[in-house]
């Protein structure tokens, strides 16, 4: 089972731009689709973007469509979020996740994912 650890949060300005890094230890890397959730104060954690095993699919909840982007590098045992345009809304912690999966393409649903890391503050400022 991989070990996730998130890097990249901090304070922006609204409109500014984050990416967010995520690490896995192992070697299976690759044989999980990953994603990305937030969790902001006195809310529920909610589901943000994914991205499959080989990285030819993605998806996106709606009220980042547009402004985020998930990406993996299988090599370097990573994924990332890029996030553009961001909103004082946006402010939450994020969290990386992973789950084994034997397909290649398609992105899991959120309830699947079973490996979370720590997470990674970010706060944007109006």
């Amino acid at each position: 089972q991989v070990q996730l650890v998130e890097s990249g949060g901090g304070l922006v300005q609204a409109g500014g731009s984050l990416r967010l890094s995520c690490g896995a230890s192992g070697r299976t890397f690759s044989r999980y689709a990953m994603g990305w959730f937030r969790q902001a104060p006195g809310k529920e954690r909610e589901f943000v973007a994914a991205i499959s095993r080989s990285g030819g699919s993605t998806d996106y909840e709606g009220f980042v469509k547009g402004r985020f982007t998930i990406s993996r590098d299988n090599a370097k045992n990573q994924v990332y979020l890029q996030m553009n345009s961001l909103k004082p809304e946006d402010t939450a912690v994020y969290y990386c996740a992973a789950v084994a999966t034997a397909q290649a393409t398609g992105v899991p649903l959120p309830y699947e994912y079973d490996v979370w890391g720590q997470g990674t503050q970010v706060t944007v400022s109006s």
